[in-house]
């Protein structure tokens, strides 16, 4: 089942939290909004995932972007790519950065670059997109030229990428309000590398701290304290606690001078109509006319 949206409503963290929450398996188009002077086409974006973790990205389908990107680093070039994966046997049902790691054309730390130039870097660059579009379709072959056998889950990809994020533009409207706190989604210690800063922010997670406070007591910033509850927040880890602050009743006159509040407390139970504030005043100011 395809699964199509907007980022100005579901955002490409929230998007892939969700695929891997659902151990989906399958290829996401993320497609940008391009300027409305230019008439080329959309520029397209694909990232692979299987079972919930990501395994390619590429802005193509032909499958021939990840020796491309062997090619521009001189360590193997296109021709003697395209005639070992024809030799040799593994190729027919094994990544390309696995194949050539066994016939020793690419090491393991080699493999673990291009995976962070493949994935990292440019997935983590589109969590700036607010205006755009995807559609995620379950697929059944992934394209095993475009991937070079590493993997992460997508809730990894999110944490490093948010860490790594500069623009939080469009992420703006998704952080949570300084007046809430956080609440914790499990007691136990979060198996996912924490940093220090988000150590310490976890810690607060009872439902009782306000986020702008936990950024005093921390010596943060409450920006960067937002930043840190979003990514705590969309990793699965906590949920935002909407905190109801005393305030104090507003308070009339009425005609035997006593006090008494513009809203009265009603059990949830009862449910009454609220009674607005514009009648209460129009009620006090007609006893008043009757004692006069």
């Amino acid at each position: 089942m395809s699964i199509t949206g907007n980022f100005a409503d579901f955002s490409l963290p929230e998007l892939l939290q969700f695929l891997d929450q659902g151990k989906k398996t399958g290829v996401l188009h993320v497609e940008l909004s391009s300027d409305k002077n230019q008439t080329n086409a959309q520029p397209t974006y694909y990232i692979w995932l299987h079972q919930g973790r990501v395994v390619a990205a590429s802005d193509r389908l032909d499958q021939q972007g990840l020796t491309l990107m062997i090619a521009q680093r001189g360590w193997i070039s296109e021709r003697v790519i395209s005639r070992v994966t024809h030799i040799s046997a593994c190729f027919i049902n094994s990544p390309l950065g696995l194949c050539l790691k066994s016939q020793n054309l690419i090491q393991p730390e080699q493999l673990k670059l291009l995976f962070n130039s493949q994935v990292l870097r440019p997935v983590c660059a589109l969590f700036q997109i607010k205006d755009g579009s995807f559609k995620f379709e379950p697929i059944v072959v992934l394209p095993l030229g475009e991937m070079t056998g590493l993997s992460m889950s997508a809730t990894e990809v999110i944490l490093i990428g948010l860490r790594a994020l500069r623009d939080w533009n469009a992420l703006a409207e998704k952080l949570p309000d300084p007046t809430s706190g956080l609440s914790g989604l499990s007691a136990k210690q979060p198996k996912l590398q924490l940093n220090a800063q988000e150590w310490q922010v976890w810690e607060f997670a009872n439902g009782e701290v306000p986020l702008a406070k936990i950024a005093n007591q921390l010596n943060l910033t409450v920006e960067i304290v937002l930043q840190i509850a979003f990514r705590l927040i969309v990793i699965g880890l906590a949920e935002e606690h909407f905190m109801v602050t005393a305030t104090s009743i507003p308070m009339i006159e009425d005609v035997d001078t006593y006090k008494i509040p513009l809203v009265e407390s009603v059990p949830e139970s009862a449910h009454k109509p609220a009674v607005s504030q514009s009648f209460l005043k129009n009620l006090v100011g007609f006893l008043r006319s009757k004692t006069t």
